[in-house]
């Protein structure tokens, strides 16, 4: 039986990358990540599908700012003005990694998993994320409480709730 979306977020990575993978079938999608704090859980959690390789191909891990500059054409004049963490940077990213791959649909994630490297204006736990296509992209920022494994589960759940969220919507 199909979940609701609002109770997506209880489900477990496996089952959230499965229901994924159905939604990108049936409306023949394609999807790519483009992570950051995460260091390719989003990617982890998509491939321990089978038959992920169907609507997944690619999925870029830009942990350094040159990275996102050089793999997913991010403006430097952005991370130097904006940082890494902010809507600017993950909605260039999101975009980036779709014209890059060819994908229709993409997620971008960029925080501050700690325990270190907060600071007032973007405390640990602070983490934007982007959905979108090589066009348009929509982003929200989250808090996510909890240790850096923590905070990294939270943001790779919310990534993938965010990707069905987008496919499922009427």
């Amino acid at each position: 039986m199909p979940h609701s979306a609002s109770s997506l977020a209880n489900l477990d990575l496996t089952l959230l990358a499965e229901r994924l993978g159905r939604a990108c079938r049936e409306r023949g999608v394609t999807v790519t990540a483009a992570e950051s704090c995460t260091g390719g859980g989003v990617a982890s959690a998509i491939t321990a599908v089978p038959g992920s390789s169907d609507w997944f191909e690619t999925g870029y891990v830009t942990y350094a700012n040159g990275a996102k500059t050089r793999l997913l054409g991010v403006p430097e004049a952005v991370l130097a003005e904006r940082g890494a963490v902010s809507r600017e940077v993950v909605e260039a990213m999101v975009a980036g990694a779709c014209r890059d791959s060819g994908a229709g649909l993409g997620v971008a994630i960029s925080g501050v998993a700690g325990p270190g490297g907060g600071s007032p204006e973007k405390p640990v736990g602070m983490v934007w994320l982007a959905w979108g296509d090589g066009e348009h992209q929509q982003a929200a920022c989250r808090h996510f409480p909890g240790d850096r494994r923590a905070v990294r589960e939270q943001a790779v759940r919310e990534a993938l709730v965010g990707l069905i969220r987008y496919l499922e919507r009427d």
